[in-house]
């Protein structure tokens, strides 16, 4: 079963479904003042940003000729990016290149490309190239923008039932214990998975024709989230065997059903009754906090087997069916992989009329573009942007979601995205998950921030850096060979501490393992500190917070004692750094992070 899982999911994943649309796209302008500038092993691309644009493509050509081809930085999904800079690490130092930017109206659709401009990265020369980073300590500062808090993905939620072993390891205890963990160390709110309606929550099945519904399952499900801090995100998806116009359309090994409902007006009756429900047992004060969400990636074939139009459909019953229960509970949707049919949801609700109170999509591989465009471009500028997944690669058992690479990928996404989405959900908190079938050894390229037996990976040692930056954010400069592109930096302060997170990444992905030519020499200056302020730097980088290198060799499945070895040897470290009151000296590889936190000494 989980091979042919894996087999039919591989051959159906890429395959979007209807792109046809009733709508146009903006014809954008391409950006201006598109400057290109060579260093060490990379070239950093910048321009003048577009309004309208919910991203750019980067175009690159060899030789005056040359034809401009997208730039791929190998992340298996979305290749277009929200914002300037851009850092181009596949190129070959000493080559001559042509850039050349264009406008992305919508993901499947770019504009015309911007004039080119020249550029050669540079070839190494056994010096570390340098950048300064400049913090403006004595500003007012700006709240700082915390988009990781709002939610987190797991596997299906049935699953903290389950009492199977997977590893040695009971599944729904550990879930549970990963999931708490987000919510206690990391401060998550709410939860999203799959699955609420698949037939082993048995909530719906039809009795003599007629239906029936069951919502105990749910409620365990629920009591279990809402006992460890959190709310459930409802995805309102799979369909029930009973309601389903064609039962042998499925998706994951667990036979998920993607089939369109044989009765929309009994998908309706399902819906109204589930959030009546949630209601009279939890409260509507309480469910007025949830969000609930239609489908999961429908523009996807092997999620949806209906038409888009047969989507649209289902939306605006399940958004009839949540607002009769009251009209100020929240829908959204398309719920779409890889930014897809947000535009075609938001000019159908503005034609009927149907509700759209977030906007919610996904992406993979790169920072998510800023879909705010299409909001305004639709009238829907005041709904709310929920990305409900988001990562480093849709792809399962990739050994790269075990990688340092994956945990700074994590810094800049959410650097990226903070003060401009509402919600960046990393796909997912638990190496317990089996779209694909359960985990068949400790580390196998899992999604989870966790591992089976609730180690930490990279991806949630960043999560930890986020967490200790402080509520105010400071203006921060960067200069020198890939400083603000390369080299970035993300600077806060409390009443009597200074927090610098700073990292060295690139989005390509065939970098992951580490590249000399790209590390950096970083000189922090940190003006108007008090001198006797004491300063530590926490690590991240290959072989420091570093499970997979720790693990490296390991066979099969850790013993406790060997899981309490790892923990031990992958954890993060926090050490003193020289510090003479005015700036401080790091040395970044490609990929690395660091938390530099300057503070006023402890009395007594």
């Amino acid at each position: 079963m989980q091979h042919h899982a894996k087999t039919d999911w591989d051959e159906r994943i890429a395959r979007r479904s209807d792109e046809e649309r009733e709508f146009a796209f903006p014809d954008l302008d391409p950006p201006k003042e598109v400057r290109a500038v060579g260093g060490v092993g990379q070239v950093t691309i910048d321009w003048t940003p577009v309004d309208g644009a919910v991203g750019y493509l980067i175009l690159r050509a060899t030789g005056e000729h040359g034809k401009l081809e997208p730039v791929d930085h190998h992340s298996g999904d979305v290749l277009s990016v929200p914002s300037p800079p851009y850092v181009d690490t596949t190129c070959t130092p000493g080559t001559p290149y042509r850039y050349a930017v264009a406008s992305v109206p919508e993901v499947t659709v770019a504009g015309r490309a911007s004039v080119t401009v020249g550029a050669v990265p540079l070839v190494a020369d056994g010096s570390l190239p340098e950048v300064t980073v400049t913090v403006d300590t004595v500003a007012e500062g700006i709240e700082l923008a915390k988009p990781w808090v709002p939610m987190i993905g797991s596997e299906r939620l049935s699953q903290l039932l389950c009492k199977d072993l997977s590893g040695d390891h009971e599944i729904g205890v550990e879930l549970e214990q990963a999931l708490r963990r987000m919510h206690d160390e990391i401060g998550v709110r709410t939860v999203r998975a799959h699955a609420i309606f698949h037939d082993d929550t048995r909530v719906y099945t039809e009795v003599d024709g007629e239906p029936s519904y069951d919502f105990s399952v749910v409620d365990a499900i629920y009591d279990k989230v809402l006992a460890i801090g959190l709310r459930p995100v409802v995805e309102l998806g799979f369909m029930p065997r009973d309601l389903a116009s064609d039962p042998a359309r499925t998706v994951f090994a667990y036979g998920a059903i993607i089939s369109p409902p044989k009765s929309y007006e009994r998908w309706y009756e399902l819906v109204r009754e589930l959030v009546q429900h949630l209601v009279e047992r939890y409260g509507l004060d309480e469910v007025l906090t949830w969000d609930f969400e239609v489908w999961n990636e429908a523009n996807l074939e092997v999620f949806w087997s209906g038409t888009k139009t047969e989507y649209l459909h289902l939306y605006d019953a399940t958004a009839a069916a949540v607002k009769s229960v009251d009209p100020r509970l929240a829908i959204g949707g398309p719920s779409s992989a890889a930014a897809g049919w947000v535009d075609d949801l938001l000019a159908h609700a503005a034609a009927q009329g149907t509700p759209v109170d977030f906007v919610s999509t996904h992406t993979y591989g790169s920072p998510p573009l800023d879909v705010q465009a299409s909001l305004d471009r639709h009238g829907f500028s005041d709904a709310r942007i929920l990305w409900t997944e988001w990562g480093v690669t849709p792809t399962h058992f990739n050994p790269i979601n075990d990688s340092v690479f994956a945990g700074v990928f994590l810094l800049r996404g959410m650097r990226s995205a903070a003060g401009r989405v509402d919600a960046l959900a990393y796909w997912v908190a638990s190496d317990h998950f089996e779209e694909l079938g359960r985990p068949p050894r400790f580390l196998h390229g899992g999604f989870g921030l966790q591992t089976v037996g609730g180690l930490a990976k990279p991806r949630y040692h960043a999560m930890s850096l986020l967490s200790r930056l402080g509520p105010v954010e400071l203006p921060v400069t960067l200069s020198g060979d890939g400083g603000g592109s390369l080299v970035e930096a993300w600077a806060s302060r409390d009443r009597d501490r200074i927090a610098v997170l700073l990292w060295n990444l690139t989005l390509d992905q065939t970098k992951a393992r580490g590249a000399p030519e790209l590390t950096r020499t970083v000189h922090v200056e940190l003006p108007g500190v008090d001198p006797s302020w004491q300063a530590t730097a926490t690590t991240l980088a290959i072989g420091v917070g570093d499970l997979a290198t720790a693990a490296h060799g390991l066979d099969d499945w850790p013993g406790h004692e060997e899981l309490a070895e790892l923990a031990e040897r992958s954890k993060l470290v926090s050490t003193p750094v020289e510090w003479n009151g005015s700036g401080v000296d790091l040395t970044l590889p490609m990929p690395s992070a660091v938390l530099l936190e300057i503070e006023a000494p402890r009395r007594g």
